[in-house]
């Protein structure tokens, strides 16, 4: 894991280290710089395979020049290949085995690689450049372009400069999503490339073209029977881990009170010659504590686990470093744990493996269930059912009247799988969703509505949410996560699965499970899960009240492009007296306010 840098734009070599100092927890072990022509390179190294000094970049490879990003869990493999085409290798890093192999195959390389990538890679004899991201968005990769000009980084930080402008539409974006989705930032004419993709930019023309090289393809569901598809999938990811495995430094894994977790942290026990280091963290309010179910895994598994209470000062005690480095808004509260986990994890350890992904395979989410409800509706014509929107279930149902409306108000599955994932009520004033468009494979992507609510949240949130959250809060310090269930050979075999082998009579991840009851009791693991949250509700109540209503004032919301004021102060209030839960609300604006006053920019 490491932080890439590379720009046409004629910085000074100080002020590029100074650009890349601001994100140095990404790669403390070595700062590289060089220059060819008008092409800046720079590159942070968080040192994890080969740790020789060989291996520190920017890389070269004749004409070649390359900063990369990430790991390739199979470049043994592909280093056969290049090596029986007469390949020669001066290191054992994954870096050089990648310069190679693009000047080998060219873009046809991308396929080969199994791994979290983003790199660019730049080629002094057609004065080009080629930068590429890995499929499912592991790997951040932001670019500055504009009239040829582009600069690349890992962050954005050290793309924001005084000149820079709020993309006011972004804005909009995060008011539904708590975070801005690729291609978009907060910052204009500023982009993410999408995951799955490759940019190609030619430095005489000054023009680039993106392509893509990867996305979910239409689900084609196998005729395979359960006890074959358990096999396979247990094959595969023993598999995941085992590629997961390959490190130069220390290595342990998370362990929560989940099953996914608990599966990966058992796979790499049982694969590892020594006991494994697991870590968790743990909240003084019971309601939200699993570290009495993640000890009862380590003792079962074999592990030497560390656990960590988390009160409202701890985590609370990471906001600076939040804002520091999440240098986007992103309004996932489940951030501050994350950094808490990492910081403690570092300590011991330099490389973790994670359970991330295992939900939006194989239907853990409880939200997506959210689609089998609407099946008991949708029946009821639309303008009935819209009508009946407006009375008040959410009373009888104890819960919050949004998602009832949510439920009856939407035309049909794909507007409700949309909802599910940006707002059932939007606080923007104009409500624009035209953004997705850039998701809209998800309408077509599977007949079941299951499958296609699973894939836009592999899409959209996954990438946008989850996979940043990861991201940052493990580069904070400077600690590198690996997570098998996003080994792309795994959500491909998942979406061919029937979805009654991962949803079936109210039990999600059912093969999950199945396969987790071969290393840990079913009694053990079969408990009620809490998710890794936070008691954000209670917080703003309480806690941190004083300083969101000094933080949310009128001053600043009326700044906000495009918000409802008077809808947020009425969610605000509902909050602080108790009657609803809108903690989602109150910290998405909360965060961006924070990060307007880390960045010194105005909304309006």
């Amino acid at each position: 894991m490491c932080g890439i840098y590379i720009t046409n734009i004629p910085f000074e070599k100080n002020e590029i280290v100074e650009k890349l100092k601001s994100i140095e927890f990404r790669g403390p072990d070595n700062l590289g710089y060089e220059k060819v022509g008008d092409v800046s390179f720079g590159h942070l190294r968080l040192a994890i395979l080969d740790l020789d000094v060989r291996s520190n970049q920017p890389y070269d490879f004749g004409h070649l020049k390359i900063v990369f990003n990430g790991e390739i869990y199979n470049f043994e493999d592909i280093k056969k290949e290049l090596a029986a085409l007469g390949y020669t290798f001066e290191t054992t890093s994954d870096t050089e085995v990648l310069i190679k192999g693009f000047s080998e195959w060219g873009k046809e390389m991308l396929p080969k690689l199994n791994g979290m990538f983003a790199f660019a890679i730049h080629d002094a004899k057609n004065n080009t450049v080629f930068c590429a991201r890995d499929r499912m968005g592991v790997k951040p990769f932001f670019y500055y372009w504009k009239d040829g000009n582009f600069e690349i980084c890992s962050q954005l930080r050290p793309l924001i400069n005084p000149e820079s402008k709020i993309a006011q539409g972004a804005v909009s974006i995060y008011l539904d999503c708590g975070y801005i989705p690729s291609p978009y930032s907060i910052i204009e004419d500023v982009y993410k490339l999408p995951p799955g993709n490759f940019m190609e930019i030619d430095l005489v023309k000054k023009t680039k073209t993106i392509s893509e090289f990867w996305n979910l393809k239409p689900a084609e569901i196998r005729d395979i029977s359960y006890e074959d598809a358990k096999k396979e999938l247990h094959e595969l990811l023993i598999d995941a881990v085992k590629i997961r495995l390959q490190s130069d430094v220390p290595l342990g894994s998370f362990l929560s009170g989940g099953i996914d977790s608990a599966l990966v942290s058992a796979i790499a026990s049982k694969i590892s010659n020594t006991p494994v280091n697991t870590f968790t963290i743990g909240f003084e309010d019971p309601k939200f504590d699993e570290s009495k179910v993640a000890e009862q895994f380590a003792a079962i598994i074999g592990s030497n686990h560390t656990e960590t209470i988390c009160g409202p000062d701890d985590a609370l005690q990471m906001m600076p470093n939040f804002v520091k480095v999440y240098d986007e808004p992103f309004a996932d509260s489940s951030a501050l744990p994350s950094l808490l986990l990492n910081s403690v994890t570092k300590q011991h350890v330099t490389v973790a493996l994670s359970g991330d992904g295992g939900d939006e395979s194989f239907i853990g989410y409880w939200h997506l269930l959210l689609v089998e409800k609407f099946k008991k509706v949708s029946f009821i014509p639309y303008p009935i059912r819209k009508v009946l929107s407006g009375f008040s279930w959410h009373k009888i149902l104890n819960t919050r009247p949004e998602t009832i409306k949510g439920i009856f108000g939407s035309k049909d599955e794909n507007e409700l799988i949309a909802r599910i994932f940006t707002s059932f009520d939007s606080l923007q004033k104009i409500p624009n969703q035209s953004w997705l468009e850039h998701y809209e494979i998800f309408k077509n992507s599977a007949k079941e509505p299951l499958q296609r609510a699973a894939d836009l949240n592999i899409k959209l949130w996954l990438e946008n949410d989850s996979n940043v959250k990861v991201d940052r809060a493990s580069m904070a310090s400077s600690v590198e996560v690996r997570s098998p269930f996003l080994d792309y050979r795994i959500i491909e075999f998942a979406r061919t699965l029937p979805l009654e082998y991962r949803y079936k009579n109210g039990v999600t991840k059912r093969i999950i499970r199945d396969i987790l009851s071969e290393y840990i009791p079913e009694k053990v693991f079969n408990q009620p899960k809490k998710g890794f949250a936070i008691p954000l509700g209670n917080w703003i109540r309480n806690e941190l009240k004083k300083e969101i209503t000094e933080s949310l004032n009128d001053e600043f919301l009326i700044s906000v492009p495009n918000l409802n004021i008077q809808k947020f102060k009425k969610q605000m209030n509902l909050h602080m007296e108790n009657k609803y839960d809108y903690s989602f609300s109150i910290w998405k604006l909360f965060v961006l306010s924070k990060w307007c006053k880390e960045f010194n920019l105005k909304l309006s």
